[in-house]
């Protein structure tokens, strides 16, 4: 039996994020798409939805990396990639220098150790035929050597006290807490063994507002307390920000604009981004104010005075037949003939290259050093 080679992918330069420190997480042209068949007997296939469409990033120790974008984007694919839940088309993906891509079997076992992941659903992410103890001391099963058979009721117990649920619940079963409280027992369950990286797939987005800011506030208490790396994904803006060091912005498949969080929310510059955060509710709709520009007033500088609601015009396009060029310009106001032939590669615009601040970051549009000009204005 012959094995099929994996195609290869470009694998665009990582945007430098951390200060010259060495990434514990390397993600490089990575492409994950699934074949569209016909056929009930013989199967054809005649085509691919190309959920993640070559997307790069580095992860730092210690800070947490968020990624935002509408649903169909393909983040959650992403973040089954990283934890080997999905494997891909196409690129890779570096644990400490450690190329973990076609890892299997014990090699795949001991990275999986250091990456573990926290679903969105709480209600569906744990199983209710099994008490909190066995949930969360499961994956001492997998790995005996972390913790002994008669000392982990101890360590389930301290994991519980850790995520603020009392340790005498041992023994309850899921039906017998709420939403958050289930959601604490997924992150306990991933802070079992330990890891360095933990990605988080919208942990709070089927949760109350109110629960949300607690469970948020967990989560960064427990990376200041274990030193954690997170990928945390997410749809709502206001959330990333809360807890993100850098945002990823996602759009049918490809990341088009990432930095630091004060540069994305601040100074966005891919249009993409510009109408995310001008769906973002404020107190003070006069106060939401961003440079759509270089920095200095270059190609006109920033707009000046208050941010507008920008409504994008048409549907998200297929994944299984994206648009030419820039998958972004059948609904962008900035776009003209070059986007259609060009596809824009995430890079520093020149103009913003010889300034220095927080408008100096990575975006995939040909036109991103233009100031923001509101469709309808």
């Amino acid at each position: 039996m012959t094995t099929t080679p994996r195609p290869t992918a470009p694998e665009p330069e990582a945007p430098a994020g951390g200060a010259g420190r060495e990434p514990i997480l390397q993600v490089r042209g990575l492409v994950k798409h699934f074949p569209l068949t016909q056929g009930i007997v013989f199967k054809k296939q005649v085509g691919a939805v190309k959920a993640v469409d070559g997307v790069g990033f580095d992860l730092f120790a210690g800070e947490t990396l968020g990624i935002v974008g509408e649903s169909g984007c393909g983040k959650s694919t992403v973040a089954k990639l990283i934890a080997h839940l999905e494997r891909p088309t196409a690129g890779r993906i570096l644990y400490k220098g450690q190329d973990i891509t076609d890892l299997s079997g014990r090699a795949l076992k001991a990275v999986r150790r250091n990456i573990q992941m926290v679903f969105q659903d709480p209600y569906t992410s744990l199983n209710p035929r099994m008490t909190v103890g066995d949930i969360i001391g499961e994956p001492f099963d997998i790995h005996p050597e972390v913790a002994p058979k008669g000392d982990r009721r101890r360590r389930v117990q301290e994991l519980l006290d850790v995520v603020g649920l009392n340790p005498e619940y041992i023994n309850r079963y899921p039906h017998q807490f709420s939403g958050g409280q289930r959601q604490r027992i997924g992150i306990a369950r991933g802070l079992a063994l330990r890891p360095e990286v933990i990605v988080a797939d919208e942990p709070v987005s089927a949760l109350d507002v109110s629960v949300q800011a607690q469970v948020i506030n967990l989560m960064a208490r427990l990376q200041d307390e274990f030193g954690l790396s997170y990928v945390f994904i997410a749809h709502d803006l206001s959330i990333v920000r809360h807890i993100s060091d850098r945002v990823a912005v996602m759009y049918l498949g490809k990341v088009v604009e990432i930095g630091p969080d004060a540069a994305i929310y601040e100074h966005p510059t891919h249009p993409y981004t510009q109408a995310l955060l001008s769906a973002v509710p404020v107190p003070d709709p006069a106060a939401r104010q961003y440079s759509g520009g270089p920095p200095g007033g270059a190609s006109g500088g920033p707009p000046g005075g208050a941010r507008g609601r920008i409504i994008l015009v048409g549907d998200v396009p297929s994944p299984a037949n994206p648009p030419s060029g820039c998958h972004f310009r059948t609904r962008c106001w900035k776009a003209r003939e070059r986007c259609a032939l060009e596809e824009p590669p995430l890079t520093v615009p020149p103009e913003f290259r010889a300034t220095a601040g927080p408008a100096e970051h990575p975006s995939a549009c040909h036109y991103a050093q233009e100031r923001l000009v509101v469709p309808g204005e």
